[in-house]
């Protein structure tokens, strides 16, 4: 089969290396040539493990087809999958649609008349987006079915759907959403616990059943709307499971109980389970701020009651209050802190919406000191953040003099770190642990004051 993906972020490019592992080949639309000519060579823009190899692999063997130009690509194509961003609109929380329909509109110009093809948003986007998306697109056949009726040379089976006002069987939308985490995806895309496919139109259904084959897990075919509430609905819930552990965290801080234990005992009930439970620093990535946000601020515009989404958004930010509020407790203002992790969670170099940025930035304005290090994300932060606070390349050195260190990533090479040494070149053998990498007890007994998130200690 050939399908086209629009967008090369973290959804998009690690869709169409999967679908081009499989035997497909792949279009890769993108706006910028500069971005696309690193894609053929083999540089996936992003840090994702195996992803490079992945897409070296296909993109050598020919599977992988980069390219500015819809013609191209729609020519060919079956399928195209929209995966551009929806990010939250500054202020509202609603998503950013503007991407979507900009591409909806190039598929339209583009469209290849003489073959069905399936529009579907990989993308998360709110009830409703979809059937926008095909009005836009039918709006731009008929307008190119105008042109083609004023001149001598014309596609008559075109002219002929315009004229009937039906364009079924030229295309159907259909909503196909990802449920990937950055630091796994490629794993969550081969290892899916289930595919969302939603359509009106029984052949664009069958044919992305087609596509999904290959994969493990559930189907569930359903229609449009569903399909796009269903995403918004599981990151939603997972979110609110993470706010719940951290509001038990701040309680057993309160009380001396230890949260993990607490929370472990609660999820061992199977009505509830064990995933999502762990306590942190707060929430972060591309997904669940800007879902909770788009959903918050859909249901609001349908006359819901979002009051526990609001309640899940306002314990996130209450949490990395938290640990600032404990670092200025226990460190002067003006010394300095040496922090691991920067990324919203270990094995990604995404820094949206991430917690452990929210916290050097506020130590920083508030007169800390700051120096870092993260094993990906640091060029990122240096965007995004300047010169307000300092990058490290080495691990160990980079803690010399502090009066503090401060865990924020749980980056597997902070969990087996050489604690005696990091005790030896400490100002102050302090350890502010957002993640619960080490054993209170062991940190202890190493003479360690060990602080860390809902535990006594």
């Amino acid at each position: 089969m050939t399908i086209t993906i629009i967008g090369h972020g973290y959804v998009g490019i690690v869709a169409a290396c999967v679908f081009a592992d499989f035997g497909n080949t792949v279009y890769v639309i993108g706006h910028t040539p500069a971005k696309l000519e690193k894609l053929k060579n083999g540089d996936p823009l992003i840090y994702e493990p195996g992803l490079a190899e992945m897409l070296q692999k296909n993109t050598r063997a020919g599977r992988m087809i980069f390219t500015t130009e819809y013609d191209e690509a729609l020519k060919e194509s079956s399928i195209v999958f929209s995966c551009v961003g929806t990010p939250p609109t500054p202020g509202t929380g609603e998503a950013d649609l503007s991407q979507v329909y900009t591409v909806a509109k190039q598929i339209g110009a583009h469209l290849d008349p003489s073959h069905f093809t399936v529009v579907s948003c990989k993308s998360t986007v709110p009830v409703g987006t979809n059937y926008e998306v095909k009005k836009i697109i039918e709006k731009e056949l008929v307008a190119r079915s105008d042109v083609m009726l004023s001149q001598t040379k014309h596609d008559a089976s075109l002219v002929r759907q315009a004229q009937s006002d039906s364009w079924s069987h030229i295309f159907a939308v259909a909503s196909c959403p990802e449920f990937l985490r950055e630091g796994t995806g490629i794993h969550d895309t081969l290892n899916p616990d289930r595919t969302i496919i939603g359509s009106d139109s029984q052949k664009a259904i069958d044919i992305l059943l087609e596509l999904h084959k290959p994969l493990p897990g559930e189907r569930v075919v359903t229609n449009i709307p569903s399909a796009e509430l269903i995403k918004y609905a599981s990151n939603s819930l997972l979110a609110t499971k993470l706010s719940f552990a951290n509001m038990i965290s701040l309680f057993a801080e309160k009380v001396g109980a230890d949260a993990p234990s607490v929370l472990r005992a609660v999820g061992l009930d199977n009505r509830i389970g064990t995933k999502n439970l762990d306590v942190s620093i707060g929430y972060g990535g591309a997904c669940f701020p800007k879902d909770v946000q788009a959903l918050t601020a859909t249901g609001r515009s349908e006359g819901v009651d979002v009051s526990l989404l609001e309640a899940v958004e306002k314990v996130n930010v209450l949490v990395w209050k938290n640990y600032v509020a404990k670092v200025k407790r226990l460190v002067k203002v003006g010394g300095k802190l040496a922090v691991w992790g920067l990324a919203f969670k270990a094995n990604t170099d995404d820094i949206r919406f991430a917690p452990a940025v929210k916290i050097v930035e506020q130590l920083a304005k508030d007169g800390y000191q700051i120096v870092t290090y993260d094993p990906a994300a640091m060029p990122n932060v240096k965007k995004q953040l300047g010169d307000l606070i300092t990058y490290s390349e080495k691990q160990y050195e980079m803690i010399e003099g502090a009066d503090a260190l401060c865990i924020l990533t749980e980056w597997n090479e902070f969990k087996q770190a050489d604690l005696v040494k990091i005790k030896k070149i400490l100002k102050n053998p302090l350890v502010i642990d957002g993640r619960n990498l080490y054993e209170v007890q062991k940190m202890k007994d190493l003479g360690f004051t060990y602080i860390s998130t809902g535990r006594k200690g």
